[in-house]
């Protein structure tokens, strides 16, 4: 039977606890000394704790149990009036907290809740805390893995980073294209010269034109000054441009100008101005279809393409999930000030594992924040996970699908105030998400996945090399 130890110096309070908590056991204290007495000689799996005793303060005592037991989780009884020492509370590491007049439905439901997360916690941790040797201590955006996808990265970033070609990395969102585009810079010979990252999915055509190229002075309404592009305050550097799927064709031709000039005028102006930037770009679009179907420009695209890299996504990185889990619990954990905390819970790993990670390492990244955030105690266990890394077991034959929906509603928003033919585009998309999704199956066998599809081998062949899949690649991601 789960043992609850209530402190209160009031009675009718006590009472009232161990008349909610039938099934329980409930051993109470009016103070702190006999409550410690109480934690060693009946080893309870919760306490409730008022948080203003006489002679000696709720949060005094607090401490006082984590020093004893850190693991053990504290629930603070407090009056409506006092939020602000609540809230101290829960930043000191408190489990929960409940309100006077209690309410006795949920404190049963937060007593029960502590109590498993106490069964949890005493397991053990399965992702301590220590050191990642993975990275540098405290740095989260770096690369990190030892996969044989990401060997191929690293091998890829060596033979481009001294070479002056342009670099074309592809991607789903989220896997880390721009820490690949940083670390060729840095370990190529223009690492003394400017580095700057432009989204070009995140401004209209006019505002994306103005941020490479510059203005003068009344080249538009507003331009009350000349303003120098990115392009030019680059020189000697690198220029990133993420997502260049999502560049206007007026843009790009400017851009093809550049690449082949190194030279470019600003907008409103006439003064022809010479620079030397390269050109990193990336991408999680098909611009081969693309090209073909007049939305991107062939002959930038074979530009741009100098040296294609391909980032694969963190489901198919294997055992990479647990080495970067460890480094951003190690690292964030760290950067939240959480002095006492241990590490992960078997379980709580056992469910980050399983999880496929649609939005890649962003996602990861952000649920882990998320969940360390949410933690009380030391332990970080199943109950402080987000809803969909919990039910992500029950739902693992849905896993394509639900990373499909993402990256389609990332791609409908990312166009919905840029876009002209959002409808073909949009088919598009899913077009060539439905033909990988069933030559994976087929494991590229053309002549089955036609027969799926219900069309012909021909009529395939064509999309495939419209799309530019990559067959060998599509059947070893199903193997």
């Amino acid at each position: 039977m789960n043992v609850v130890l209530a402190v209160d110096d009031d009675p009718a309070i006590l009472h009232l606890i161990t008349r909610s908590l039938l099934g329980l056991e409930v051993v109470t204290a009016t103070d702190g000394d006999a409550a410690l007495a109480q934690l060693e000689d009946h080893s309870p799996e919760v306490v409730l704790l008022d948080i203003v005793l006489e002679g000696e303060s709720g949060l005094d005592l607090f401490r006082r149990i984590r020093q004893l037991d850190a693991r053990l989780p504290v629930i603070f009884i407090t009056s409506e009036d006092s939020s602000q020492t609540a809230i101290e509370a829960l930043q000191l590491g408190a489990y929960d907290y409940v309100t006077k007049p209690i309410d006795v439905k949920n404190l049963r439901r937060v007593v029960d809740e502590a109590a498993e997360t106490r069964r949890r916690m005493s397991v053990g941790v399965a992702l301590p805390t220590g050191d990642s040797d993975e990275a540098p201590a405290g740095d989260v955006d770096v690369l990190i893995g030892r996969s044989s996808g990401m060997m191929e990265v690293y091998r890829g970033i060596a033979r481009c980073a001294k070479q002056d070609v342009p670099v074309l990395i592809r991607g789903e969102s989220g896997t880390g294209k721009e820490l690949v585009a940083r670390a060729i810079y840095q370990n190529g010979s223009r690492a003394d010269r400017p580095f700057l990252a432009v989204n070009c999915a995140a401004l209209t055509e006019n505002l994306l034109e103005s941020e490479l190229f510059g203005y003068e002075k009344g080249a538009f309404t507003g331009a009350t000054t000349r303003r120098i592009g990115k392009f030019e305050q680059c020189d000697g550097g690198t220029i990133f441009l993420d997502e260049v799927g999502d560049m206007s064709l007026a843009v790009q031709s400017k851009v093809l100008r550049l690449l082949q000039q190194q030279e470019f005028q600003r907008l409103g102006g006439h003064e022809t101005i010479r620079t030397d930037v390269r050109i990193i770009s990336a991408t999680n679009r098909p611009l081969e279809a693309m090209c073909a179907d007049k939305a991107f420009r062939e002959d930038l695209f074979f530009r741009l393409n100098g040296y294609p890299m391909r980032l694969p996504p963190l489901r198919d990185r294997g055992d990479d999930r647990k080495v970067l889990l460890e480094h951003f619990v190690a690292t964030i954990s760290r950067s939240l000030g959480m002095k006492g905390f241990q590490g992960v819970a078997p379980d709580a790993l056992a469910l980050l594992l399983n999880y496929q990670w649609p939005g890649n390492i962003r996602e990861m990244q952000a649920i882990v924040r998320q969940a360390l955030l949410d933690t009380r105690g030391p332990v970080l266990v199943p109950a402080f996970l987000p809803r969909r890394v919990l039910h992500g077991h029950e739902a693992s034959s849905n896993d394509s699908q639900a990373s499909s929906k993402l990256q389609l509603d990332e791609f409908v928003e990312r166009r919905l105030g840029s876009s002209d033919d959002l409808y073909a585009e949009t088919v598009e998309f899913v077009e060539k998400f439905l033909l990988e999704r069933v030559l994976r199956q087929t494991r590229g066998n053309q002549s089955r996945a036609a027969e799926i599809l219900g069309i012909t081998r021909g009529k395939l062949r064509n999309r495939i090399k419209t799309f530019g899949m990559d067959l060998e690649e599509l059947a070893e991601e199903e193997a």
